[in-house]
């Protein structure tokens, strides 16, 4: 029986889940431990939202279970995560890498790791204004405030939190890298 070990990295937009991914990603390959890395918020990008599917977690949970699939198939028992809510939804997420295993032995080991980044909303408004472009800063500033209320109200207490106002990104994905045990 295999152990999938997965790593969510949450956290709301501009606090730098995928700019810690990937740091964290190219840390591992120094060090030659294997990984994949899926940025969960290309699951969920359709439009219209499938009929019977307004909150599209349907469509992720199947992308997912999809593309973890081709992962599992070469070996891949680690997964680093990213996806503003990936902290909420660890029952999703095992049933599409259960769902996915390769040659149709399911694995019964799932564990997870669960990391929120934070930053003040300053910093955010500041990473957002350099990413976004057109009219529509604002609006992403707003969503971003309300999704780290959510992440504060709802996740649980064992989710690791860790500021990335002022820090170096390899700094950052160093302290993921230690929460993990990888």
């Amino acid at each position: 029986m295999t152990t999938i070990q997965i790593l969510l990295l949450g956290g709301a937009s501009g606090t730098g889940k995928t700019t810690v991914g990937w740091e964290l990603s190219a840390i591992l390959e120094q060090r030659c431990v294997a990984h994949c890395v899926i940025d969960g918020d290309t699951l969920g990008h359709i439009f219209p939202a499938p009929p019977g599917d307004p909150s599209r977690s349907g469509i992720v949970e199947r992308n997912l279970a999809s593309v973890w699939s081709g992962f599992a198939e070469v070996g891949q028992t680690r997964l680093i995560y990213t996806n503003t809510v990936s902290v909420l939804e660890e029952e999703m997420i095992r049933r599409a890498v259960r769902a996915s295993s390769a040659g149709g032995v399911v694995s019964s080991e799932v564990e997870f790791t669960s990391v929120v980044l934070v930053a003040g909303a300053r910093t955010v408004a500041q990473r957002l204004a350099r990413r976004e472009t057109g009219d529509r800063v604002d609006l992403h500033i707003d969503r971003s405030l309300r999704a780290a209320m959510l992440l504060q109200q709802r996740a649980s207490k064992s989710v690791v939190v860790i500021s990335t106002d002022g820090r170096a990104v390899e700094d950052v994905a160093l302290e993921v890298l230690d929460a993990t045990g990888w």
